[in-house]
């Protein structure tokens, strides 16, 4: 499940924000302003960071400054008024993905939150031990062997390598590879697994566990 950290000083907007992404089955951090944003990006693994531009101390410009300076390459989505559209080039040249005007309307917030995962998903090559996986290829190289996997098959093995030891539910998998609206249930998430299982059976770099009454998680390496 991807991590999401909203910084609004306005703690009604901030709640509206969380309980929206909530909803789109992202979990949520909040943080009031950079000071608290930063202490939470030192404490938690966060995937996406939806900031407003004004608030006091520390401000929406500063707190990206200070996260690309310190090498997080995460996506972040600025908030703004109408009457601070001036401020949106310095946000973007302090490195922001993307933004939102006020007011805002949380569908197209959900939407351009999913599009910068995408987007970010799809300039990735995650590598493992020998074995690279080409996102954007939905290929898999293993030494001299390459394979190109289904697009489900791709996404669901991704997801569990690109966070190790994390256990994901079947219902979570599901959600988020098949999508809300699928009428796919949870055996299909484990006929996926058991396809992917016989696929990489041979591979020392990783494997499937099952989490009894929980679901599934990857294991890496000497970790297996």
């Amino acid at each position: 499940m991807f991590k999401i950290l909203i910084v609004e000083d306005d703690p009604v907007l901030n709640q509206l924000l969380a309980t929206r992404l909530k909803q789109d089955r992202y979990e949520v951090f909040t943080a009031s302003d950079g000071v608290e944003a930063m202490a939470i990006m030192e404490q938690d693994h966060i995937d996406l960071v939806v900031t407003d531009i004004m608030m006091p101390g520390l401000s929406g410009i500063g707190l990206i400054q200070e996260l690309r300076q310190a090498n997080y390459s995460l996506p972040i989505l600025i908030v703004t008024a109408k009457n601070q559209m001036e401020d949106l080039e310095e946000g973007f040249q302090s490195g922001a993905d993307d933004y939102l005007v006020k007011p805002i309307r949380l569908q197209e917030l959900s939407l351009r939150v999913a599009a910068l995962f995408r987007r970010v998903q799809a300039k990735k090559e995650l590598r493992i031990g020998n074995t690279v996986f080409h996102y954007d290829q939905l290929t898999v190289t293993e030494g001299d062997h390459q394979q190109e996997l289904p697009k489900k098959e791709f996404y669901l093995i991704f997801k569990l390598l690109t966070y190790p030891n994390q256990i994901f539910t079947r219902l979570d998998l599901l959600d988020e590879i098949w999508g809300l609206e699928s009428e796919s249930d949870e055996r299909n998430v484990d006929a996926h697994i058991k396809k992917l299982r016989k696929r990489f059976e041979g591979n020392p770099d990783f494997r499937i566990v099952t989490v009894r009454g929980l679901g599934y998680k990857a294991t890496l390496g000497e970790d297996k």
